[in-house]
């Protein structure tokens, strides 16, 4: 289709340009395998010149009037709204993703433009008391200049602009390199929009690229001074130690092994709902879903019995309105998960629900009866695939949710609301909601996880933090008396 060929191409410097590299990188479509657009891949040259690009926009950029530069964001999310059909439209194609899905993402996606507005605005200087008579200390807030931003196929729309919107909104510029497999939504469909906006040139480039081509470039490069990952904890180790050793800051969004706990006193009805929610949405293939449901055994059957019955009925299949679960991203994926199930079995595992695998639609699975030894308990699954354990009382429900790797997002459930969040305080988890589900994201809510989860926030306050430096200036009304 037009949209795609038409905007998938590198931006680099305000041009719509084709790679210099040798191969292509094929967008495909994962409910019918169709070829979106083939884009020749960025090289370290390019790398280069985006970077460059960048440095020479930022600082006029970061001079101009903040009233000025919120108008850009005020533009964009005008054209979010004029263009959601398109957009929702294109999040299907590309991502596989289903209405359902495509309203979610953009409506957060709104929400943090949105935030962005506010931003451009907020940042504000201190002035500082000293113990040196007549010294006044003076602490400025400034843009850090250029950020490198890396982020994931399954939300790209949304976790792109969730770095890219604030760090404009705050005086920097940026470099995008969005996922092969989500390179307009997460790329090309978020350059024109600022362009259209009229974000001045340079300010914004998307390079479409693999390490394969590029090797570290994208984070060794001297330009950039923060790099923004959202992927898996195992590429998020080496960005982290890349970006490390060259002295430059990191936000770091990693993977998850959230758990939804339902305790003995929960409304286990609102419970199924919100556990299937966790899990199923979007094929499962969200950081913040829940791969571990764990209830209370005094509950544990009846809530089985309706989370079973509700999770068969999930409809699964091709581009339809009524559609709840769709294709995940590739046919890789697809027999990875099928793998996953087959070994759980085969490991003692008992199936409540098995579903099928026919090409990239994946059915949903209950798995239950799992060692407590089990790999499957301690790694994030990437698609719909439910774990169902048990537990007996609060104390072993802690232990059980803590007994991971990870510590990204989860929720309990229980008619005491102040129950829950005593129980959530002794979570180690960056996230964790009363009565709610396992995903949740806000524009003023510092995002982030713990352990192999991540390192760093993003959101309101953390988000200014993220993107800023502190600059400290002092002025000497008197005359310092110098030792020398």
């Amino acid at each position: 289709m037009s949209f795609f060929t038409d905007l998938a191409h590198q931006y680099i410097d305000g041009e719509w340009r084709t790679g210099s590299g040798s191969w292509d990188i094929i967008d495909f479509n994962p409910y019918n395998g169709e070829k979106l657009a083939a884009i020749t891949v960025a090289t370290v040259a390019e790398v280069d010149q985006a970077y460059r690009a960048a440095e020479r926009a930022q600082r006029p950029w970061a001079e101009t009037n903040p009233y000025t530069r919120r108008r850009v964001f005020e533009r964009a999310l005008r054209l979010v709204e004029e263009r959601n059909e398109e957009i929702a439209e294109a999040i299907v194609e590309e991502l596989g993703g289903t209405r359902l899905k495509a309203r979610y993402e953009i409506h957060l996606a709104k929400e943090f433009l949105r935030e962005a507005i506010q931003l451009a605005v907020r940042p504000e200087g201190r002035i500082l008391p000293s113990p040196v008579d007549g010294k006044e200390n003076r602490l400025y807030r400034l843009p850090v200049g250029v950020i490198g931003v890396i982020t994931p196929y399954n939300f790209p729309l949304l976790v792109t602009l969730k770095s890219v919107a604030p760090a404009l909104a705050l005086g920097n510029a940026v470099v995008i390199k969005p996922n092969q497999n989500t390179p307009v939504v997460g790329g090309g469909l978020i350059a024109k929009l600022f362009e259209d906006a009229g974000l001045p040139p340079g300010l914004l480039n998307v390079l479409i690229t693999d390490i394969a081509e590029i090797g570290d470039a994208l984070i060794e490069h001297p330009v950039p001074k923060v790099i923004s990952f959202a992927g898996s904890d195992r590429v998020g180790r080496h960005v982290g130690a890349v970006a490390g050793s060259h002295f430059k800051r990191t936000v770091l969004e990693l993977s998850g092994n959230s758990a939804l706990v339902v305790l003995d006193d929960a409304d286990l009805d609102y419970a199924v709902d919100a556990a299937v929610f966790s899990r199923f949405v979007y094929q499962g293939q969200v950081c913040m879903a829940a791969n571990r449901i764990l209830v209370d055994r005094s509950v544990a059957a009846e809530f089985t019995e309706k989370f079973t019955a509700k999770t068969a009925a999930l409809r699964t299949g091709e581009r339809d309105p009524e559609t709840q679960i769709g294709p995940v991203i590739n046919t890789f994926q697809a027999e990875a998960l099928a793998g996953l199930v087959d070994q759980a079995v085969a490991d003692g595992a008992e199936a409540l629900v098995r579903g099928r695998t026919r090409g990239n639609l994946v059915e949903p699975t209950v798995l239950t009866g799992l060692p407590e030894d089990s790999p499957l308990l301690q790694q994030e699954i990437f698609g719909p695939v439910a774990l169902l354990a048990t537990f007996d009382g609060e104390e072993e429900a802690v232990r059980a949710v803590n007994a991971s790797p990870y510590g990204l997002s989860g929720a309990v459930h229980t008619r005491d609301v102040e129950r829950g969040v005593r129980f959530a305080q002794r979570i180690e988890t960056g996230m964790f909601h009363v009565n709610d589900s396992t995903i949740q994201d806000e524009p003023l809510i510092a995002f982030g996880g713990e352990k192999l989860s991540g390192l760093g926030r993003l959101g309101g306050d953390a988000t200014v933090e993220a993107f800023t430096t502190q600059k400290w200036i002092s002025v000497q009304h008197g005359r310092t008396r110098f030792p020398l």
